[in-house]
């Protein structure tokens, strides 16, 4: 019979309790307490989700193999280190850190105390990502729009760190090649951070991403469409969607339709069509998913999905996109 692993959460807030909705029903775990700075969080966490309530951090860590890290982002590493140092596992909503040097930090104590770390980039277990991910995936334009309304929870950080570096992580993992020019803007609307920002990415291998991300916008959106060399593949993350266009020879027998929406292609010298697939959906909870996913790398002793080290060049690009507000473009 598998171990089960002792699951505690440290910070029962909006991000907190979706998590310790989603353990609660997790049969192949304990789900050992919550522990919030806050104690009134602490003891409603304990008598909602049937769990201790812990009285301080230490003592959630030592009643714990996984410690499930849903704190403000500037005590990330606080939090974590404390966590490491003591031989615990440790997943840590993004982004890692609030810096990259203490994300660095982090890696160097994972390593020094053997533990795993899982960062919370929940969009790689979005359902409609993944639908596409036996596609041969060679972008050379991509362009993402992620939009929300504005929450005062999220004022620490600026909308690079809370939204945009979603795609970013997601660029980073589609692109093989090293970034060589980074172009951004963006401004200050309601927050002392930057509220809305567009930032182009620029690749060596000459794949450039356009990225926008506002937390001021009415209406949700969160889509990214990838275009290659005879393909166009679309990809709703908040409707958990995704379209595939690809050209191909007419004369040969396709699963797909023709996508007489996008037109058709001249066919003076050429026998090729505009076919059309929807990949089929498989509708799933992304927190469930990235959780039973580092705990299936805890006990199997395998690589997490999202690692330390993704989540640190995730955030490194964010940290540069943030400077290249003010300072305007870098070559590398």
């Amino acid at each position: 019979m598998e171990k089960k692993l002792k699951v505690s959460v440290v910070g029962i807030g909006h991000l907190g309790n979706f998590h310790c909705k989603v353990l609660r029903n997790n049969e192949n775990v304990i789900f050992s307490g919550v522990y919030d700075i806050i104690r009134e969080r602490t003891l409603k966490g304990s008598e909602d989700y049937s769990c201790m309530a812990f009285s301080d951090l230490d003592e959630c860590i030592d009643n714990s193999d996984v410690l499930i890290i849903a704190v403000p982002t500037s005590v990330h590493y606080e939090v974590a280190s404390q966590c490491i140092s003591k031989g615990k596992h440790c997943f840590i909503e993004k982004p890692i850190t609030d810096t990259v040097e203490s994300a660095n930090k982090i890696i160097t104590l994972a390593s020094e105390f053997d533990v795993k770390i899982q960062v919370g980039h929940i969009e790689r277990f979005n359902p409609a990502l993944i639908s596409v991910q036996d596609f041969d995936i060679k972008p050379l334009f991509i362009e993402a729009h992620r939009l929300g309304q504005f929450k005062p929870r999220a004022r620490d950080v600026s909308v690079i760190h809370d939204l945009m570096i979603h795609d970013i992580d997601i660029v980073l993992q589609l692109v093989d090649s090293e970034i060589s020019k980074i172009d951004a803007n963006g401004v200050n609307v309601l927050s002392e951070t930057t509220d809305i920002a567009n930032a182009r990415l620029t690749f060596k291998n000459g794949t450039v991403a356009n990225l926008t991300a506002s937390r001021i916008s009415a209406n949700q959106m969160r889509k990214m469409r990838i275009f290659q060399k005879d393909a166009y593949i679309s990809i709703d993350f908040l409707e958990q969607s995704a379209e595939v266009f690809n050209i191909l020879d007419s004369d040969l027998n396709h699963p797909a339709k023709l996508a007489t929406m996008l037109g058709s292609i001249d066919s003076n010298n050429t026998n090729r069509s505009i076919y059309y697939i929807k990949p089929e959906i498989h509708k799933t909870n992304a927190i469930e998913e990235e959780q039973k996913s580092f705990f299936h790398s805890i006990l199997n002793n395998e690589n997490t999905k999202v690692d330390a080290i993704s989540a640190t060049k995730a955030l490194e690009i964010a940290e540069i996109i943030l400077d290249e507000i003010d300072k305007g473009s870098r070559v590398f």
